[in-house]
């Protein structure tokens, strides 16, 4: 498959929205590289060796040193509508998929195996509340984002309010469930939570639909809802996005931009 690569200058898409009340601190992405794709449509997982591109039907594994093509998988079902995201935990691929935007909404994870691609599994969460858009293995639980739009609002009586954090055993039993902070549902417009994912400092890092920007969150000591931390400025544009966890000592994020199927590596600094 062809692609370009190319190093460019380092550049800056810093958005300000009042309605934050705590700074970013100063922190924002700067690009490392970027590869262009021949389909970029959702998000992107990333390992030791291979970052994974996330599309509504298919995926795709690239090599991280050159992003050469290696493996790729598409289904022949019909019965995948829309894939979302995904995370590696040890050898195994597990993408979040729902049936957005019909309704009600319905929701499952996909398991593929990262050597090659092939399905191997599948968890149904069925009908729920919400369309899942990430989930992350984090601490021994699954944490699962169930998304909810404001556009789609007249057709459940639910807006983005909705959207969820919900924390799993590693057999599926659920535990908890958080709210997500109005200043951070403002940002995401009509539309909800697309990527997310733990980092640092016991931290929760989450995007949007579109915004180049990263949300950090945080456990509440009190509640029921997510508690704001900071905004983080970012190349990549919204969407489902990764942190590379075999990296020591930088926060590399991987990131996608949509209209020009871009990956897009940066750092966290």
């Amino acid at each position: 498959m062809p692609f370009h690569r190319s190093l460019i200058n380092t550049t800056f898409f810093i958005y300000l929205n009042l309605s934050f009340s705590i700074s970013s601190r100063g922190q924002r992405a700067t690009e490392i590289r970027r590869f262009q794709l021949t389909q970029v449509q959702q998000g992107v997982a990333v390992d030791q060796t291979h970052f994974y591109v996330v599309n509504n039907h298919s995926l795709t594994k690239h090599t991280k040193k050159d992003g050469k093509q290696v493996a790729i998988w598409q289904d022949t079902t019909g019965l995948l509508k829309h894939m979302n995201s995904g995370v590696v935990v040890g050898q195994k691929l597990y993408c979040t998929h729902s049936n957005y935007p019909d309704v009600p909404m319905a929701s499952s994870i996909e398991i593929f195996d990262t050597r090659t691609l092939r399905h191997i599994g599948n968890h149904s969460f069925g009908l729920f509340p919400g369309s899942v858009t990430w989930a992350d293995f984090y601490n021994g639980y699954w944490w699962v984002g169930f998304a909810n739009y404001s556009n789609k609002a007249s057709a459940e009586g639910r807006d983005n309010r909705w959207t969820t954090l919900v924390k799993y055993t590693s057999t599926w039993q659920q535990l908890e469930s958080w709210a997500f902070p109005a200043n951070v549902l403002q940002a995401f417009g009509s539309y909800s939570t697309s990527g997310g994912t733990w980092g640092p400092n016991e931290l929760i890092y989450c995007t949007g639909h579109d915004k180049p920007e990263l949300y950090v969150l945080k456990l509440p000591e009190r509640g029921h809802t997510l508690q704001y931390v900071k905004t983080i400025p970012t190349i990549s544009e919204g969407q489902a996005f990764a942190i590379d966890r075999s990296s020591k000592g930088k926060q590399i994020l991987y990131g996608i931009t949509r209209n020009d199927n871009y990956v897009i590596v940066s750092v966290v600094e």
